[in-house]
């Protein structure tokens, strides 16, 4: 592998902000980016904004979203080079993605949730341990970075609240419910309550990798696959709406810092609209004359 493309992804992986897809995703993107300069007589260090250019319009992926995550991923990799002293300019600033339809992503409905964070697959300790994972993603809608990176000193059981730092570096201060604080005990008391709160079996703190992993062998195991960390966090904001919960509440609990974010990971099911519209809306009370 070409040793920019390496130093880079390790980069990103210190950072345990990216799944291992995403990772996967953007190590493949940068080795056809650097290939097809290859093939021009180019490296990642002379490239200029034709020839990344000339890689995007000669490219395989004609979806708007992955010309748009290539472009993402190349604007990245240029922006760290210059960052880094590896080259002085930045070809790809001026490279522009194409627009990608917003679209909703799937959710879970309630049982599914219910059945995924209540019976994870393992026994034992790392059972606690799982269930604890599982409850906060859910039950607080934390990302799966804030999650591992949590120590018990943030954690109030008490008062059923977790003080986490989110993207940007900014704290904030979540609640959860009961389960939650239930499962976080059962895990505290049976291991250490000091330093960090997920831990894997050699005692260090668990990754960003191993709780994608505890994620998904929970939604196989419950019957659903393709279920992630974001899975869990995009069914606690959708299932808050259909609860009654606003915007701004949820834009608060997730750690969004714009509305219109909330709004993209956020739906609200037919049923729901139509109670809501029946209860509220005059026209939809009255009867015709």
């Amino acid at each position: 592998m070409d040793p920019d493309l390496a130093a880079w992804l390790d980069h990103l992986a210190a950072e345990a902000t990216r799944s291992p897809h995403s990772l996967r995703a953007r190590g493949g993107d940068l080795r056809a980016c650097l290939d097809a300069l290859a093939a021009a007589g180019r490296t990642a260090r002379d490239a200029t904004l034709t020839d990344l250019r000339r890689w995007l319009a000669m490219s395989e992926a004609r979806a708007p979203a992955s010309l748009a995550r290539r472009v993402s991923s190349a604007r990245s990799f240029f922006a760290w080079m210059v960052d880094t002293g590896r080259r002085p300019d930045d070809p790809a600033k001026r490279l522009r993605a194409p627009r990608v339809p917003r679209t909703l992503p799937d959710t879970l409905e309630v049982p599914a949730a219910a059945a995924i964070v209540e019976a994870p697959p393992h026994g034992g300790r790392l059972g606690l341990r799982d269930r604890a994972l599982l409850e906060l993603l859910y039950g607080a809608g934390l990302r799966v970075s804030e999650a591992v990176g949590l120590d018990w000193d943030a954690v109030d059981l008490g008062a059923r609240l977790v003080r986490v730092t989110g993207k940007g570096d900014k704290e904030r201060v979540v609640p959860f419910g009961p389960p939650c604080a239930d499962a976080l005990d059962a895990w505290r008391a049976a291991g250490s309550g000091e330093g960090a709160v997920f831990r894997n079996r050699a005692g260090g703190r668990l990754s960003t990798r191993s709780a994608w992993q505890i994620v998904h062998d929970a939604g196989r195991f419950a019957g659903e696959d393709g279920v992630h960390p974001h899975t869990l966090r995009h069914a606690a904001a959708t299932h808050m709406l259909a609860g009654g919960a606003d915007l701004r509440a949820i834009q608060e609990q997730l750690g969004h810092e714009s509305l219109s974010t909330t709004q993209r990971y956020t739906q609200v099911d037919v049923a729901h609209l139509l109670r809501v519209y029946r209860a509220a809306h005059p026209r939809a009370r009255q009867s015709p004359p």
